[in-house]
């Protein structure tokens, strides 16, 4: 089972990520926090994905992926998510820094991630 890890003070969001992935991948497993303070335990190498929001109060997405960095996450097993327009994104995160940067209510920027949710998913049941 893959382990996705999700934080992001939106408990709305949150919660729709969640049953989506729950409904359409049943074989990712998915931990998540609205306090990206208390998610900093669950920031390991055992993630498979983390998907971070960008703006947060407490700790910012930024500081939340160096941290993540320095506990052996892979940049490439992170996906900064946000509300901001793409071009905001990329300028904040230059191409390399992660996976992806998303924005979060854009149909194009969903389909990304659903990608990599089926990868994943793919790759459990194979």
């Amino acid at each position: 089972m893959r382990r996705i890890l999700i934080i992001d003070d939106d408990p709305l969001f949150l919660q729709a990520l969640e049953q989506t992935i729950a409904e359409d991948y049943p074989s990712l497993e998915v931990v998540s926090h609205t306090d990206p303070l208390k998610a900093l335990r669950d920031i390991n190498d055992d993630v498979d994905l983390l998907l971070i929001d960008l703006e947060m109060p407490g700790m910012d997405g930024t500081k939340l992926l160096h941290y993540a960095r320095s506990q052996g996450i892979s940049k490439s097993r992170i996906i900064i998510l946000s509300g901001r327009e793409a071009e905001d994104l990329h300028r904040i995160f230059p191409m390399g820094t992660c996976l992806a940067v998303l924005n979060k209510h854009e149909a194009r920027q969903k389909e990304v991630l659903r990608m990599v949710l089926q990868s994943m998913e793919t790759r459990c049941r194979g």
